[in-house]
């Protein structure tokens, strides 16, 4: 097996991979559920939302709990970026799913402990936990990311849809759970319950996954080997585990190769990181916090929140697999740029829409969002890495993700913005 990466290597040429190495639609679905594990727990915590706000109505949980993920998130993915170079991918990838099953698991395990009461002692223990999922959070995402920057698009989009398909699933489940549980005995809990449930197994496939099944996939194989021979570093333990030594492995004379800093990738790709930054900026000032609180009463009562908060995420889904219509998809660095502003009069429309409008126009522009920022950050992400060497490319992936979870901080705490002159918002 070594002997045909080499080779494949040698004779491969461009960004696509010789047509003898199989597994890709493998790797593709294998994508798709390693991104929907990525955020599969958060999203779980995201739309049990309506739970946790009847157990803590005075804290606020939907902006709280966002607002203490992110600095962890951001402060963890700022020094995983930082020393990216140096850090084995394989021991921060495992480390970030082992995290989010142990932390999904220990939600569960209070829940159950506290018999579903409020209180302040539960919730900082929620608080605590939520905190562990945004550390995981940082190693997964950067670390995939940077993974999959240097392999095909195709895998960095299918990662990306699984990220929104933890959001749409876990929001239909919601649904269903709510509905099944609606007239029972303690049934939103129990539905909570069964969410965590899955959210732990799902945390535990993609550990063993990625552990043991992603190295073995000959074009996973194939473009790790391809990356090393670029001079990549941080692919040597997964190339061990498929059992390909790289040549100072072998104790064969490797020299450096030249790669660009990143300073010099972040000066040269800076229309990039902005754009991924005013993409999430826009979203968290939003969702879900404005969404889950300040949208008023409806028609559709205590459904209503679940079913903006579903709309968004079925629409940030399609969103992202419309980029795989090559005719539509925005590559233009120009373009992407003015797309992403002009976002920003979602503010005045979502203000007005909440004063005077009724929820069909609120629904439909929830679902716009939703629609606009899966489209947009796949552009982006597909597209910003192309034209670089392997180490760079992965390089790039981290720095890109550490301006998107800058964003998502901004936005979560712009967010608040939308309590300032309402009585009892504090």
């Amino acid at each position: 097996v070594q002997e045909e990466i080499e080779v494949s290597v040698t004779n491969g040429g461009g960004d696509g991979e010789p047509a003898r190495l199989e597994g890709r639609f493998k790797a593709l679905v294998v994508c798709w559920v390693l991104g929907f594990g990525s955020l599969v727990s958060w999203n779980s915590m995201l739309t049990i939302g309506d739970y946790y706000f009847n157990l803590f109505p005075k804290y606020h949980p939907s902006r709280v709990l966002t607002l203490v993920y992110q600095p962890f998130a951001l402060g963890t993915m700022a020094i995983l970026a930082y020393n990216e170079s140096r850090i084995n991918t394989r021991t921060r990838n495992i480390a970030g799913y082992l995290l989010f099953f142990v932390s999904t698991l220990m939600l569960l395990v209070l829940d159950f402990a506290t018999s579903g009461k409020g209180g302040v002692g539960p919730f900082v223990g929620i608080c605590l936990i939520v905190g562990l999922f945004g550390v995981a959070d940082a190693h997964v995402q950067g670390g995939m990311v940077g993974d999959l920057s240097f392999m095909c698009p195709e895998f960095m989009q299918s990662f990306f849809a699984g990220l929104a398909a933890s959001g749409a699933m876990t929001s239909g489940l919601r649904l269903i759970t709510k509905a099944a549980f609606e007239n029972a005995d303690n049934g939103l809990r129990k539905g909570v319950q069964l969410f965590l449930a899955i959210a732990t197994f799902a945390e535990f496939l993609c550990f063993l996954l990625y552990a043991f099944y992603v190295p073995k996939l000959p074009i996973v194989k194939y473009y790790r080997a391809k990356a090393a021979k670029e001079g990549s570093k941080t692919v040597s333990a997964d190339l061990k585990a498929a059992g390909i030594h790289t040549p100072s492995e072998q104790g064969e004379d490797s020299k450096p190769m030249e790669r660009l800093s990143n300073v010099q990738l972040l000066r040269q790709n800076i229309d990039y990181a902005l754009d991924l930054f005013f993409i999430y900026v826009l979203t968290l000032s939003i969702f879900p916090g404005f969404i889950s609180e300040d949208t008023g009463t409806h028609q559709l009562g205590s459904w209503y929140i679940l079913v903006l908060i579903a709309m968004y995420n079925a629409l940030d889904l399609v969103g992202r697999y419309v980029p795989l219509i090559k005719c539509i998809k925005l590559t233009s660095r120009k373009w992407l740029m003015i797309a992403i502003l002009s976002r920003f009069l979602l503010i005045p429309a979502f203000y007005f829409t909440a004063k005077y409008g009724d929820q069909g126009w609120m629904i439909f522009l929830t679902s716009f969002l939703g629609l606009t920022n899966g489209y947009l950050t796949v552009c982006v992400m597909t597209v910003a890495p192309k034209g670089y060497k392997g180490p760079e490319q992965n390089a790039l992936g981290n720095l890109l993700v550490l301006f998107l979870l800058a964003g998502i901080f901004a936005g979560v705490t712009l967010d608040w913005m939308w309590l300032i002159g309402k009585k009892n918002a504090f």
